[in-house]
C-alpha cells in the first residue's frame, strides 16, 4: 500500500472562513453559535443554528454564476481553494487524471429545493428554473471543484448523513493507496439552515431549545445538553502520495495512519445503545493503522450534544480503550461550531490534522456539569497545550453508520 500524507487544509465554519481562523477560535473556546438570520424563525421552537458569517459567494464566482450554485457547493470550493493553496500545490503542473475529488454533503441543496418547490406552487412548471436539478444534486460540490481546478480523477460524493465528511476522507486515502490518484481534494460541505431542516430536526427533538442563550446551547457531556445545534460549512484535506509530496517538497501536516467504518443494523436515527458499531468502527481504524489504543493522543469525539449519543460514544471509547480511556484526551468542537451534519467530518479531520501541527487540543465548552455516564476527560473549557502524536476522528450518522479516521505525526 502507498503511504498517505496531508499536505494541505481548508475549512469555513462558523467560527472562521479560514482553517486556521476556525481552529484558533475553537481552541479559544469561541462560539459561533447565535440566532438564525437565514429566515424568520420567530415563531419556531428552535431559533438558533451555527451559521457561517461573513461569507461573500462574490469572493469565488461571478454574480450571473450565483444561480447555478448552491451555497454548499461555493463553501466546498471555498474550503478547497484555501486547502490547495495551503498545500503549495501547482495543478497546472500536475496530471489532472491522476487529481481527484471526493466531497460529499448529507443533505445537499436543500435551500435550493425549498426555493423551487415555493416557485412550482406558486407559477407552475415555468417557476422551476432548468438549473434546479445541477444546483441541488449532492455530487455537485465535488462536481464543481473538479471543474474549479481541472481535477479529472476520481470523482465522487459520499453521502451518509453526518458520517459524511469522514468517510469522504477515509475513501479518498484509500484512493491513493490503491494507486488510483496521487492527489484527492477531500472532505464534506453542508449549507441546511432552512425552515424545512430545522423544522424536522426539530419535530424529531433532536435540536436544542435554549434559544436565549445561544452560545451555552451546545455543550457535549454535559448533564443539561438537551440537543445538538445545526450548522453549516465545509472541511477539505488535501492528501498525497509521500513520495510524490516529498519529491515536490511540500510540508507535510500529518500522515494519514487509518480508516475504520461500520453499521449497526439498529435503528433509523437513535446509535445501539452498547455502542458495538462506534467501537468497531474505532478497532478498525486502529487496526488499518496498526497502532494500539494507548498510542493515541487525541480523540475528536462525534459529541453532538444529544443523551444518547454522548453517553453511548463514552461507552464505546471506554470498550476501545480500556483503562486508557480514563487518559485519553478528548474533545468536541461541536461545542462551538454546532453539528455540521455532512460537514462535520470534514472539519474535525482538519482540527484534528491542526491539533497534530499545532501541539494544542482544542476545548469542550460549557462542560460545567459532567453527566455521571460520560466520565472521561473532555477537555472542560479550556485549550491544553500537549504534543499529539496521533489523532482519531470520529463520525455516527443517522442509519447508524460509522466512520473513523485516525492521523499521526510524521
Amino acid at each position: 500500500m502507498r503511504r498517505v500524507v496531508v499536505t494541505g487544509v481548508g475549512a469555513v465554519s462558523p467560527v472562521g472562513l479560514t482553517a486556521k481562523e476556525s481552529f484558533d477560535n475553537a481552541c479559544k473556546g469561541v462560539s459561533g453559535i447565535g440566532k438564525i438570520t437565514r429566515f424568520d424563525a420567530s415563531n419556531f421552537s428552535v431559533r438558533i443554528a451555527g451559521e457561517v458569517k461573513g461569507f461573500n459567494p462574490l469572493d469565488y464566482v461571478p454574480k450571473k454564476d450565483l444561480k447555478k450554485i448552491d451555497l454548499f457547493s461555493l463553501y466546498a470550493i471555498a474550503a478547497s481553494e484555501e486547502a490547495i493553496k495551503n498545500s503549495g500545490l501547482e495543478l497546472n503542473r500536475e496530471d489532472p487524471f491522476r487529481v481527484g475529488v471526493s466531497i460529499g454533503s448529507g443533505i445537499g441543496g436543500l435551500a435550493t429545493i425549498e426555493k423551487y418547490n415555493e416557485a412550482l406552487i406558486k407559477r407552475g412548471q415555468k417557476g422551476v428554473s432548468p438549473f434546479f436539478i445541477p444546483v441541488a444534486v449532492i455530487n455537485m460540490a465535488a462536481g464543481n471543484v473538479s471543474m474549479r481546478f481541472n481535477a479529472k480523477g476520481p470523482n465522487f460524493s459520499d453521502v451518509t448523513a453526518c458520517a459524511t465528511g469522514t468517510h469522504s476522507v477515509g475513501l479518498a486515502a484509500r484512493c491513493i493507496a490503491y494507486g488510483d490518484a496521487d492527489v484527492m481534494i477531500c472532505g464534506g460541505t453542508e449549507s441546511t439552515i432552512t425552515p424545512l431542516a430545522v423544522s424536522g430536526f426539530a419535530n424529531m427533538k433532536a435540536l436544542s431549545t435554549r434559544n436565549d442563550e445561544p452560545e451555552k446551547a451546545s455543550r457535549p457531556f454535559d448533564r443539561d445538553r438537551d440537543g445538538f445545534i445545526i450548522g453549516e460549512g465545509a472541511g477539505v484535506l488535501i492528501l498525497e502520495e509521500y513520495e510524490h509530496a516529498k519529491a515536490r517538497g511540500a510540508e507535510i501536516l500529518a500522515e494519514f495512519a487509518g480508516f475504520g467504518m461500520s453499521g449497526d443494523a439498529y435503528h433509523y436515527t437513535a446509535p445501539d445503545p452498547e455502542g458495538e458499531g462506534a467501537t468497531y468502527a474505532m478497532k478498525m481504524a486502529l487496526k488499518d493503522a496498526k497502532l494500539n489504543p494507548e498510542d493515541v493522543s487525541y480523540l475528536n469525539a462525534h459529541g453532538t450534544s444529544t443523551q444518547y449519543n454522548d453517553i453511548i460514544e463514552t461507552k464505546a471509547i471506554k470498550k476501545v480503550f480500556g483503562e486508557y480511556a480514563y487518559k485519553l484526551t478528548i474533545s468536541s468542537t461541536k461545542s462551538v461550531t454546532g453539528h455540521l451534519l455532512g460537514a462535520a467530518g470534514g472539519v474535525e479531520a482538519v482540527f484534528s490534522v491542526l491539533a497534530i501541527k499545532e501541539g494544542i487540543i482544542p476545548p469542550t465548552v460549557n462542560l460545567d456539569n459532567p453527566d455521571e455516564e460520560c466520565d472521561l476527560f473532555y477537555t472542560p473549557n479550556e485549550a491544553i497545550d500537549k504534543q499529539v502524536n496521533v489523532a482519531m476522528s470520529n463520525s455516527f450518522g443517522f442509519g447508524g453508520t460509522n466512520a473513523v479516521v485516525v492521523f499521526k505525526r510524521v
